[in-house]
C-alpha cells in the first residue's frame, strides 16, 4: 500500500512570514505485510550490508562510509548519481527503539529537507507491518515542487516497492539467489 500526502492541493499554505519547512512538507508512505515477526524484520535492517541489499540495481548508489549502525548519532554517507550529476548524501540516525523503529534525517544532500521513519509493527497474526514514512521537501522550493513532484513520487514508489519486495522475499522465501533481484516496478 502506498499513500501520498502533501500534494499541491494538500499542502498547508505558508505563513506570511517565517515559513517553516514543515508547512511545505510532502509525505510518502509505503506499508507492506511481511510474514515474519517485527523483531526479525527489524534485525534484518541491522545486518551489515542491508542498505546495499535494499538499493535497487538501477540506482547508482555507493555507500562511502558508515552504515554499520542504526543508533542515534550514527551516520551514513552515500554517493549517488542523478543523470550526469554526482551527489553526496549524508544521513544521520535520530531515533531508535529496538525491534520497533528507527529514523534518519538528511544532514546534507539532494533534498531541501528529508526525514525518514522506519516502523515495524505487530500485525496481530504473527507478522509485521513494515512501514516507511518519508517527509521531504524537494530542492529549489516552489520550482522544485512544480517541476519535480511527479519525478520524485515515481522514484520513491519504485525504490520502496523494491525495498519492501526484497525484504519480503528474503524473510519469507530465503535469500535471493545471486544474479536475481525483485523486478523493477513499472
Amino acid at each position: 500500500m502506498v499513500r501520498w500526502a502533501g500534494s499541491a492541493s494538500e499542502v498547508r499554505p505558508p505563513a506570511r512570514r517565517g515559513v517553516h519547512w514543515s508547512e511545505l512538507t510532502m509525505r510518502f508512505v509505503k506499508e507492506s505485510r511481511i510474514a515474519a515477526p517485527p523483531s526479525t524484520v527489524f534485525a534484518f535492517h541491522e545486518t551489515p550490508g542491508a542498505l546495499s541489499l535494499l538499493t535497487p540495481p538501477w540506482e547508482k548508489v555507493e555507500v562511502v562510509e558508515g552504515g554499520g549502525s542504526l543508533r542515534p548519532g550514527s551516520r551514513v554517507v552515500l554517493k549517488t548519481k542523478l543523470g550526469l550529476l554526482s551527489l553526496r548524501w549524508v544521513a544521520e540516525h535520530t531515533e531508535y527503539e529496538q525491534g520497533r523503529l528507527f529514523a534518519d534525517r538528511q544532514v546534507s544532500g539532494p533534498f531541501a529537507e528529508w526525514s525518514h521513519r522506519h516502523l515495524f509493527l505487530d500485525d496481530g497474526a504473527g507478522g509485521c507491518l513494515m512501514r516507511d514514512e518519508v517527509d521531504y521537501e524537494p530542492p529549489l522550493g516552489a520550482l522544485g515542487r512544480i517541476l519535480g513532484a511527479d519525478f520524485i513520487r515515481k522514484k520513491l514508489t519504485a525504490l520502496f516497492d523494491y525495498r519492501h519486495e526484497t525484504v519480503r522475499q528474503i524473510l519469507e522465501e530465503g535469500p535471493v539467489p545471486a544474479g536475481h533481484s525483485p523486478s523493477r516496478p513499472t
